[in-house]
C-alpha cells in the first residue's frame, strides 16, 4: 500500500536522493497524518463524551496534538527544502530536525497534561455507572483507532526509512506509543463490563499509566532529535560505499582523517586525506584527485574535498620502520592506527614522525603509549625518537587504511 501511494502521488518516487522527491515523501506522510489523526480525534472524542471517560477524552486530545505535529512536520519539510542562501550556505535541511524536536516537546506537554488530569480524577473519585451498550461502543471505537494507529506507525516508519527522516521516525514511534496507550484504555473498558463497582477510579489509574508512558517516550524522542543537531557519526554503510569508490583509484595507497558534516539527511560535506606515491608528478595526482571528488559528488551527492599526502614507498629503511611501528602499535591495542609516517635520519638519532589515532575513551594516556613505543624500539646504539601527533577519529578507525 505504501508503494502504491508513492507511485500515485510522487513523481520519480524512487529517486529519494533528490530534494524535491524527498520533500514530496514528507508532504505525503504529513497529509496522511493530518487526515487520519483528525478522524481519530473525532471518534474518540465522541466515545469519551458518551462514556464520560476522562482518559478517552485525553486520548482524543492526544490525537489532536498528533494532527498538529503532522502539520508542523509538513511545514518543516517545506522549509527544509528551501535552497541555500547567503545566510545559510549549507541549506536548510536541519529544520527537519527542529520540527521533530517540536513534535517531541508537544508529546511531553500532552503527557504532562494527561498526568495532571488523571491524578485529579484519582483524588476526587466519584463512582459512576456506565451502561454496557455505551461500553461496547467505546470498545469498538478504541479497537478501530488502534488499527488505524498501527497503520499510521507502519506508514511513517516505511516513509521515514525510505528518506532517512528523523521527524517521520519520531512520528512513527509516537503512533506506536498511542497504540499501547489506547490498548490500555481498551482493556480498562473490557474490565468495566465485568466489574461495575470499583473502589477506585480505574479511568484515572489508566490515565496515569498512559501519561507516564507518553512522558518517557517523549524524553527518548527529544534525545533522538537533538543528537543530529549536536552532531553524530555518519551512517557507516554510507561511508563505506564512498570509501569503496576511493579505493578503486589506483593512485590511492591509503586514506585517513575522514571528517563528515551532515547539514541535513541528504546534505553532506566530507573531507579526506589520501596517501599517494611522492614520486608521481603533481599534475597527474591533482587530476586524479579532481576526478575522484567529481565521481563521489555525482554518485552520492557529497561535497568531497580530498587532501593529498605524498609518502615514500621505495625507501627500504622507511618501509621497514613503518612496518615495525604499525605492528608495535597494534600490539599495544588493536584500536590504534597511524598515518603520515616519515623518517628523518640523523648522526646521533632517528626521528619517527607520524599521526596516531586513538579512541576517545582509551585505557592508556598519550604519555603511556609513547613510553611503550620507546621501550619497544631500544636497539643497540641506534636511538629512535618518536614525534607523534595524537589524534581522535571523527569516525570509526576502520575508516582508516594506511599504506
Amino acid at each position: 500500500m505504501v508503494t502504491i501511494l508513492r507511485k500515485f502521488f510522487i513523481k520519480n518516487y524512487k529517486n529519494t536522493n533528490e530534494e524535491k522527491v524527498r520533500e514530496a515523501h514528507g508532504k505525503l506522510a504529513s497529509v496522511f497524518g493530518i487526515v487520519s489523526n483528525l478522524v481519530l480525534f473525532g471518534i474518540k472524542l465522541f466515545a469519551g463524551i458518551l462514556s464520560a471517560s476522562i482518559s478517552i477524552i485525553a486520548d482524543s486530545i492526544n490525537n489532536l496534538s498528533d494532527m498538529g505535529s503532522s502539520l508542523i512536520t509538513l511545514i518543516g519539510f517545506k522549509l527544509a527544502s528551501a535552497p541555500a542562501d547567503e545566510e545559510h550556505p549549507y541549506g536548510h535541511q536541519r529544520i527537519e530536525y527542529i520540527s521533530g524536536l517540536v513534535v517531541s516537546i508537544i508529546i511531553l506537554f500532552v503527557g504532562g497534561s494527561l498526568l495532571k488530569t488523571s491524578i485529579e480524577k484519582m483524588i476526587g473519585y466519584t463512582p459512576t455507572t456506565v451502561t454496557n451498550s455505551v461500553i461496547y461502543i467505546s470498545i469498538g471505537i478504541l479497537a478501530t483507532s488502534i488499527l488505524i494507529k498501527m497503520w499510521q506507525a507502519y506508514f511513517n516508519y516505511r516513509m521515514g526509512k525510505i528518506i532517512n527522516s528523523v521527524a517521520l521516525k519520531a512520528t512513527s514511534k509516537d503512533s506506536l506509543n498511542d497504540c499501547i496507550s489506547t490498548s490500555a484504555l481498551l482493556i480498562g473498558n473490557i474490565v468495566l463490563l465485568f466489574v461495575k463497582d470499583m473502589p477506585f477510579s480505574l479511568d484515572g489509574l489508566l490515565g496515569i499509566l498512559v501519561s507516564l508512558f507518553i512522558l518517557i517516550s517523549g524524553i527518548k524522542l527529544i534525545k533522538e532529535t537533538i543528537n543530529p543537531l549536536i552532531g553524530v557519526s555518519t551512517n557507516e554503510e554510507f561511508v563505506q560505499k564512498i570509501l569503496q569508490v576511493i579505493k578503486e583509484e589506483s593512485l590511492v595507497l591509503g586514506y585517513h582523517d575522514l571528517v563528515c558534516h551532515m547539514y541535513g539527511p541528504t546534505k553532506c560535506f566530507m573531507t579526506l586525506h589520501v596517501e599517494v606515491d611522492g614520486n608521481l608528478k603533481m599534475m597527474v595526482v591533482h587530476e586524479a584527485i579532481d576526478d575522484l571528488e567529481r565521481k563521489v559528488r555525482e554518485q552520492f551527492g557529497v561535497e568531497l574535498t580530498i587532501h593529498m599526502d605524498p609518502i615514500e614507498i621505495d625507501n627500504e629503511i622507511t618501509n621497514e620502520l613503518r612496518r615495525r611501528v604499525k605492528e608495535t602499535i597494534k600490539e599495544i591495542h588493536p584500536n590504534l592506527s597511524m598515518h603520515d609516517f616519515r623518517v628523518v635520519l640523523g648522526d646521533t638519532h632517528t626521528n619517527l614522525i607520524f599521526d596516531l589515532v586513538r579512541p576517545y575513551k582509551f585505557e592508556y594516556s598519550d604519555e603511556q603509549i609513547l613510553r611503550m613505543l620507546q621501550d619497544k624500539f631500544k636497539e643497540g646504539e641506534t636511538k629512535y625518537y618518536f614525534v607523534i601527533d595524537f589524534d581522535y577519529s571523527f569516525n570509526d578507525n576502520k575508516n582508516n587504511e594506511e599504506y
